[in-house]
């Protein structure tokens, strides 16, 4: 039985806390983030989000025959970034709508979390798999390819990135200089990957002194710390 919400909707609450024992699969971990989002915007209905990606990862299926990996990495990267254009909102990045999976679906803009986040179930959908990475100050994904795990990064239209560049991309926007170790590139659970969302939202709701919301995120991040602990 979960603790009343004082400042969290309800409704965006218990849908959130209903993930959380299936969080580490895929659904969990798209429809924890959709819950997220249902606190600020009225009217989400998560299976009309799971719909729309449902039908982005159609037509990249429709286009290949068998499952052939690099055909169908190459087709989901020109379907994502080409013709759907997403990429990342640099104009308005502290924005909290960037935070939340139906705007980005809707704006097509986002911050890397979150594009990230869409690039993976989408890419699953089509038979690849897609692990999170979870480097400080701009969060990465990696796709399995029969050849290895291939850094991508969704914020900047799909770039495939060495190593390297990844520490690199990780440097400019962090401003610091990182040593090269393997824990900055690290796989994100599900778990830390709502966390991460959650953290973010704090931030941008402490900035603009939004108590309520800010509050909300945090029940929100305690229903989480006391199911994953």
């Amino acid at each position: 039985m979960y603790q009343e919400p004082s400042m969290c909707r309800p409704h965006a609450y218990y849908f959130f806390a209903h993930q959380l024992p299936v969080l580490e699969t895929a659904d969990g971990l798209l429809n924890a983030a959709i819950a997220i989002a249902m606190h600020e915007l009225p009217g989400v209905e998560p299976p009309l989000v799971r719909g729309e990606l449902s039908a982005i990862a159609q037509r990249i299926r429709r286009r290949v025959r068998g499952r052939q990996p690099q055909a169908l990495l190459a087709h989901l990267h020109d379907v994502l970034f080409e013709e759907e254009g997403f990429v990342g909102n640099s104009e308005d990045y502290y924005s909290s709508l960037n935070s939340y999976i139906p705007s980005v679906m809707e704006s097509r803009r986002g911050i890397p979390i979150t594009l990230g986040l869409i690039y993976k179930v989408v890419a699953e959908m089509v038979g690849l798999p897609v692990e999170g990475v979870n480097s400080p100050g701009h969060f990465l994904v990696r796709v399995s390819m029969p050849d290895g795990w291939m850094i991508v990064d969704p914020y900047y239209r799909g770039g495939v990135l060495t190593e390297s560049e990844a520490f690199e991309r990780i440097e400019f926007a962090t401003s610091r200089r990182l040593p090269r170790l393997p824990r900055y590139l690290k796989t994100a659970t599900h778990a830390e990957w709502i966390s991460r969302m959650l953290l973010n939202l704090q931030h941008v709701f402490a900035s603009s002194e939004c108590q309520g919301d800010l509050a909300a995120m945090g029940e929100l991040q305690s229903l989480l710390d006391l199911t994953v602990c």
